[in-house]
C-alpha cells in the first residue's frame, strides 16, 4: 500500500518586481520529496510585513508541514536531513571549478587543433587557461582582491600598486601563452609574478604559520592560503621555463 503524500504549506514572496529565489527552491525541494504543496503567494509588501508580524518571523519563505512551522529554506533542508552550506566555511570548490573548466577547455582546444585530446599543447593550455580564468575572478572586484592580496604578498606590501597590476599581468601572460606569441614578454611576466607569489605564500604559510584566505580566486573567497595558491604560482613559473627551454609546440610560433 502506497504511503499517502504529506502536506506542506509554503508562504513565499511573489511581487511584481521580485520573486524570492529561496521560495522557489523550497517549493522545488518539497515537491521533489513527494509533498503536496499549498503554494501561497505574498504579493505585496504590506502583505509580506503582515505575515512576518503575525508569525513572529524575520524572513520568508516559511514552510509549514502537517500544521507545524518548519521555517525557511535552510530550516527545511535541516528538517529533511539535508546539508546546509555554511557561507563562511573553508572550501576549495572555486579552485576545483576553475581548474576543471580549464582542463576541459584545454582538451577541447587540443582536439580542435590536432584531432587528439591529450597532447603537449593540452598541458600548456591547461596552465594558460587557468591563469586567464583566475585573473578574471580577481578582476571582478579589484578592491576586494587587493585588500586580501596585501595581507601576504611581499612585493605588494612594499609597493601597493602591484596589488592592482597583478591580475592584469596574469591575464596578459596567460593570453600570450595561449597564442604562443610575444614570449619575450609573457615569460618574464610569468616568472616575476609567479616567483614572487610562490615565495610570499611559502613564507606566510610555512614559515610564519599564518592562517589567511587565498586571493587566488578573488577577494571574496573562503579558500585557505596554502598549497593551492602555491601551486598556482609554481605553475606559472614552470610554464614560463617550459616555454624557454622545452616547448616544441611553441618553437615554431611567431615570437613577435
Amino acid at each position: 500500500m502506497s504511503r499517502p503524500a504529506r502536506h506542506a504549506v509554503l508562504h513565499r514572496m511573489v511581487l511584481p518586481d521580485h520573486v524570492c529565489p529561496w521560495g522557489l527552491k523550497a517549493l522545488h525541494l518539497l515537491r521533489s520529496r513527494g509533498f503536496t504543496v499549498d503554494d501561497r503567494w505574498l504579493t505585496t509588501r504590506p502583505e509580506v510585513d503582515a505575515f512576518k508580524a503575525e508569525h513572529g518571523v524575520a524572513t520568508t519563505p516559511q514552510v509549514f508541514i502537517d500544521g507545524v512551522r518548519i521555517g525557511g529554506h535552510d530550516d527545511l533542508r535541516r528538517h529533511l536531513g539535508l546539508k546546509v552550506v555554511d557561507p563562511k566555511a573553508v572550501t576549495y570548490r572555486p579552485v576545483i571549478a576553475v581548474f576543471a573548466t580549464a582542463a576541459l577547455m584545454a582538451l577541447a582546444a587540443a582536439y580542435v587543433a590536432s584531432g587528439q585530446w591529450l597532447t603537449v599543447r593540452t598541458g600548456e593550455w591547461l596552465i594558460a587557461f587557468s591563469m586567464c580564468l583566475l585573473a578574471s575572478l580577481k578582476l571582478r572586484d579589484l578592491q576586494s582582491f587587493s585588500g586580501m592580496f596585501l595581507g601576504y604578498d611581499l612585493l605588494a606590501r612594499r609597493w601597493v600598486p602591484y596589488a592592482y597590476i597583478y591580475p592584469f599581468a596574469e591575464l596578459i601572460a596567460g593570453v600570450l601563452m595561449i597564442a604562443g606569441v610575444l614570449t619575450w614578454l609573457s615569460v618574464p611576466v610569468a616568472l616575476v609574478i609567479g616567483g614572487i607569489g610562490a615565495v610570499s605564500v611559502f613564507k606566510a604559510v610555512y614559515i610564519d604559520r599564518r592562517e589567511l584566505k587565498c586571493a587566488c580566486v578573488g577577494g571574496d573567497s573562503n579558500v585557505p592560503l596554502g598549497f593551492v595558491s602555491l601551486t598556482e604560482n609554481v605553475m606559472m613559473v614552470a610554464m614560463a621555463l617550459w616555454m624557454v627551454f622545452g616547448a616544441p609546440s611553441m618553437a615554431g610560433g611567431p615570437m613577435g
